[in-house]
């Protein structure tokens, strides 16, 4: 036992710091591949404005944004080399670790972001947040950036629409098969090389939320985006699990406590900001919107029933009935 650790116990014991005073601030490197004017990238600098407020000299929170430190390809492996401490990638990036994430990506299995929401909360959707933890990975909290909208370089009602296009996708089996089971192409690539691909040709569509699409200036090589919701953008926001263990206790709770207040922001704002980027991709006058009816939805729904079926025994049976119930509340 040394002199330190007997004084930080004293300090505990008389009501005074919860953590050591540390000579130095811990510095949590926190990257992700978006805009700051997105869901991800306002949490992201709340939690940097909260950790400073509340934490002081202890610890410092450095955001990357827009891929400038890591991008999609390299930044699961900077984090298990300690590179960085935080990232909150899209689940679909996981799935490969943890089949079980593959649910957020099931399309029209969700009808809206409160249906995400409300099984977010429930027990199998926060077991599913330890399951990379045999991987050196802590979940940490879910943020939602709302639903996915097709877009392409042509007109799409109807799935036989798809044919012969080929589409960006995440580095997702699931999202793969999607576009797969409509008779579409589907090319993994960065998010970073989104925009280049579209403008190129090397791709005729893709899938964003309102937010990403503006962020990026997608609508901008885009001339249709059909507005269907047909999953929903959710990141997972996850640290080093050695790194994170092995921060002062009162370090580590107060920055669960701050993180806890950022999620809750996060996703009661993510609609509203997605309804503002929208409107915005509206007055731009650079793509026809496309609402997708009932009717029209309920056709989509039909036509990939049977990747939800192919995908059951992977994500789980107990784990999709439990997505599916929160439809119905």
């Amino acid at each position: 036992m040394t002199k330190r650790f007997f004084a930080t116990l004293a300090a505990v014991l008389l009501g005074g710091a919860a953590w050591p005073v540390l000579a130095d601030p811990v510095v949590i490197k926190f990257a992700h591949v978006v805009n700051d004017d997105t869901p991800k990238g306002r949490g992201a600098l709340q939690f940097q404005k909260l950790v400073q407020e509340r934490l002081g000299g202890q610890v410092k929170i450095e955001v990357y944004p827009n891929s400038t430190l890591v991008g999609d390809a390299d930044e699961l492996e900077a984090l298990k080399a300690n590179k960085v401490q935080l990232l909150a990638p899209s689940v679909s990036k996981l799935n490969g670790l943890a089949k079980g994430l593959q649910v957020y990506d099931l399309p029209y299995l969700f009808d809206n972001l409160e249906a995400v929401k409300r099984f977010q909360r429930r027990d199998k959707s926060r077991e599913l947040l330890g399951s990379l933890v045999a991987h050196g990975i802590t979940g940490l909290g879910y943020w939602n950036n709302g639903g996915r909208q097709l877009s392409a370089t042509r007109d799409i009602r109807t799935p036989a629409d798809l044919k012969g296009l080929a589409f960006r996708v995440e580095s997702s089996d699931v999202l793969a098969a999607y576009f797969q089971q409509l008779g579409a192409q589907a090319v993994k690539l960065p998010f970073a090389q989104v925009y280049g691909a579209l403008q190129s040709g090397k791709v005729q569509g893709a899938e964003n939320p309102w937010s990403n699409l503006l962020g990026q200036k997608l609508n901008t090589v885009q001339p249709y985006i059909v507005e269907d919701n047909h999953s929903f953008l959710t990141y997972m926001v996850i640290t080093n699990t050695n790194f994170w263990n092995g921060l002062p206790f009162g370090i580590r709770a107060e920055l669960e406590a701050i993180l806890d207040e950022v999620t809750l922001s996060v996703n009661r704002d993510a609609e509203a900001i997605n309804a503002k980027a929208r409107e915005r991709v509206v007055a731009a006058n650079t793509s026809k919107i496309l609402v997708q009816t009932p009717a029209e939805r309920e056709a989509w729904r039909a036509a990939v029933a049977p990747l939800i079926k192919r995908y059951e025994s992977e994500v789980g049976s107990d784990v999709l009935r439990a997505a599916e119930a929160t439809n119905r509340r």
